[in-house]
């Protein structure tokens, strides 16, 4: 399979992912603010990071569509990925009784379920990152195509 479409398909995979969790998290608004107000960490928080979340997964969701922002997409979800699975590794280490708050079917994987499913998926990012090395794959093969043909 060629890097380009491997690279796509994780970027589809990503903006599945945000997109999906992101309404999610916009639908049941209320709870998703009460669920990270009941977090020890994020509890201070959880008024800017009910609004913050889903709009930063939303925007990172629009960068993963565009081939132009692709690469910073990239970054972005791996980034972000990252800090959720921290968070998650935080919370099964102190607080794991409190409900998930991530949107959708995914609040219903166990906190260990979701550090595995993060995990992979930070993976899969830093997997893409490495492919599209150098620039987004399809701009390096133009360059390279025009060294070639002058």
């Amino acid at each position: 399979m060629k890097k380009r479409t491997i690279v796509d398909i994780i970027a589809s995979l990503f903006i599945l992912l945000f997109v999906y969790t992101a309404m999610s998290k916009l639908y049941e608004s209320e709870k998703f603010k009460w669920v990270l107000g009941k977090s020890p960490l994020i509890s201070s928080f959880s008024d800017i990071i009910s609004w913050l979340l889903p709009a930063t997964e939303l925007l990172v969701s629009g960068l993963l569509f565009m081939p132009r922002t692709r690469k910073i997409g990239l970054y972005s979800a791996f980034g972000l990925m990252t800090i959720f699975t921290l968070y998650i590794a935080y919370m099964i280490l102190f607080a794991p009784k409190l409900p998930c708050s991530c949107g959708g079917i995914i609040q219903k994987m166990t906190w260990k379920q979701h550090l595995l499913f993060n995990i992979g998926f930070t993976i899969l990012a830093g997997y893409a990152i490495w492919l599209n090395r150098g620039g987004n794959i399809k701009g390096k093969a133009v360059v390279q195509d025009a060294v070639a043909y002058s």
